[in-house]
């Protein structure tokens, strides 16, 4: 019977999936012309709900102080009370509001990924492409580098350096970027050695064209693609990062409402049959799912296959 239940409302939550990204896709065909329109038009389901997902966690981000109905760390009431009309998630260990706490969790958690995975590709796709369009030393030397931060594992490399220099908001983006730069500077590398082996880069330098002319006119527009797609999955991992070093007590400290730390801080509900804990984790996979969803539309329009 149970099991029964559970498909029952499965069902009810896909066909309602199905319903909201159906009417997204249309809403925003409508109020945007040209070239976005028609790939609107023809992006898949799953893209429009991507889509859907990540513009109501903008929404969210950016109205959290109008939309929660408490401020993001006062002690509303007392420890962990359970769901009521007054508070929909109930609170957590200290009594404060979850469902104002989840709200905030938005701006912080996902603003603070935005942020760090915009630096990381700014790093990496700078001396991603600087290595492989000047080769010679400068290639050699900052390869090397890389591939020696890249054997340490990120999360041990990311818990030493926020041991050593501390947990504040800044150091954390600083470490976390530095860390997937690497990622991305071997990307940037990769896409760019393809690119200037072509005879239009050969003519260019033939016409005395110089560096910064050479990346920005002629080689970055023929990467940008592999390099958008990259930035949609960079930013879910950069996101998972920073969730799991806030549950491990290292990442975006309290009382900053975070999803990673509120996992951890009312873990002990779900010894007593309260899903309340799994909320922010569902949050942190349904954004994840979400980008992907985007990404995969993005690499196949960029791949140039037809249906």
């Amino acid at each position: 019977m149970g099991f029964l239940i559970f498909l029952f409302w499965a069902a009810i939550t896909l066909g309602v999936a199905i319903a909201a990204a159906w009417g997204f896709r249309a809403v925003a065909a409508a109020v945007t012309r040209g070239e976005m329109r028609r790939a609107l038009r023809n992006a898949p389901l799953t893209a429009s709900f991507g889509m859907l997902v990540i513009f109501i966690y903008l929404v969210v981000a950016i109205l959290a102080p109008l939309i929660a109905p408490f401020p993001e760390r006062t002690v509303v009431g007392s420890q962990f009370i359970p769901w009521s009309a007054e508070h929909w998630l109930g609170t957590d260990a200290l009594g404060r509001d979850m469902f104002s706490r989840m709200i905030y969790g938005t701006r912080n958690t996902v603003g603070i990924a935005f942020a760090t995975t915009a630096l990381a590709f700014l790093i990496g796709s700078v001396f991603g492409l600087l290595a492989a369009t000047v080769g010679g030393w400068l290639d050699q030397g900052l390869s090397r580098l890389v591939d020696v931060m890249m054997a340490i594992p990120s999360l041990i490399f990311a818990l030493l350096l926020l041991t050593i220099f501390g947990t504040s908001i800044l150091t954390l983006i600083l470490v976390i970027a530095v860390i997937d730069s690497t990622r991305v500077f071997r990307l940037a590398r990769a896409v760019t050695e393809g690119v200037v082996v072509m005879d239009y880069i050969e003519a260019a330098r033939l016409r005395g064209e110089g560096l910064g002319y050479l990346i920005t006119r002629e080689i970055l527009p023929n990467v940008t693609a592999p390099l958008v797609a990259e930035f949609g999955l960079r930013f879910c991992f950069v996101f998972l990062s920073i969730s799991a070093l806030s549950f491990l007590g290292l990442g975006i400290q309290p009382p900053t409402a975070d999803w990673g730390s509120m996992v951890r801080e009312n873990a002990t509900l779900i010894t007593f049959g309260d899903i309340t804990p799994l909320l922010p984790a569902g949050a942190i996979a349904l954004l994840t799912v979400a980008v992907n969803f985007v990404v995969d539309w993005q690499l196949y329009r960029a791949s140039g296959l037809k249906e």
